[in-house]
């Protein structure tokens, strides 16, 4: 079966008109996961937000109860003296002065996350047009700044993820993988949108959350009734 016709077929499962309660949309999400790998599932939030505003950034952090089902690559700004304990830690890239100027000669990062102890900040300023736009500065809000490396990378990598609106007001946040149970998503789930509401910015007006949808990775969108 081709894959538009295989898209149709299970886009049937799903009432385009409706919208389901979480539990409901997340089981429907699951139907639809027809890939041949095990996929995620997808949380996908439009937000009434004016995001040109900076006070009305919508951003913070959870720990989702049974993670993402994908494990983090973190990177560590640490001075040298606190180099082992980062690696030590679990932390994938490690470095001070010498990242810094290889991120800002390269202009790359290999990493999905960083962290950095608070006596780096200043030094990571010349690269924050790198690491900005990428959503991977660290900063207080996203309890990235630590003095607690192991506890800090500890937390990351067992399913505290960073969640930030893009420069349309909009949200995306994988919940987790299609082979986990129904339960374990909906946990997950419930704990996000908790975390969203928190950070929702006192400037806001209006409706909050505009539009919540879930799907698998490759499948059709399920509208959430955000009132359940």
């Amino acid at each position: 079966m081709s894959q538009s016709k295989r898209f149709q077929k299970i886009a049937k499962l799903v009432d385009p008109a409706k919208a389901y309660k979480p539990a409901e949309a997340i089981a429907l999400a699951k139907q639809t996961a027809k890939t041949k790998f095990d996929g995620s599932i997808e949380l996908h939030i439009r937000l009434g937000i004016d995001p040109k505003k900076g006070e009305q950034q919508v951003r913070g952090a959870v720990t989702l109860p049974s993670g993402t089902g994908k494990t983090k690559t973190i990177a560590a700004f640490v001075s040298e003296g606190k180099e082992k304990e980062a690696k030590d830690a679990g932390a994938d890239v490690v470095g001070g002065a010498n990242l810094i100027d290889q991120i800002k000669q390269s202009g790359a990062t290999t990493f999905e996350v960083a962290v950095a102890t608070p006596d780096m900040m200043p030094k990571l300023a010349g690269i924050a047009r790198i690491l900005g736009p990428k959503g991977l500065m660290p900063s207080p809000k996203n309890e990235t700044i630590t003095t607690d490396l192991k506890k800090t990378i500890k937390e990351l990598k067992g399913g505290k993820i960073n969640f930030k609106n893009d420069d349309t007001g909009n949200l995306h946040q994988i919940i987790g993988k299609a082979s986990f149970t129904a339960d374990q998503l909906l946990a997950n789930y419930t704990v996000l949108m908790e975390g969203i509401l928190r950070a929702k910015p006192a400037s806001a007006k209006g409706t909050f959350l505009r539009s919540v949808s879930v799907n698998a990775t490759m499948g059709p969108g399920v509208h959430v009734d955000v009132a359940s």
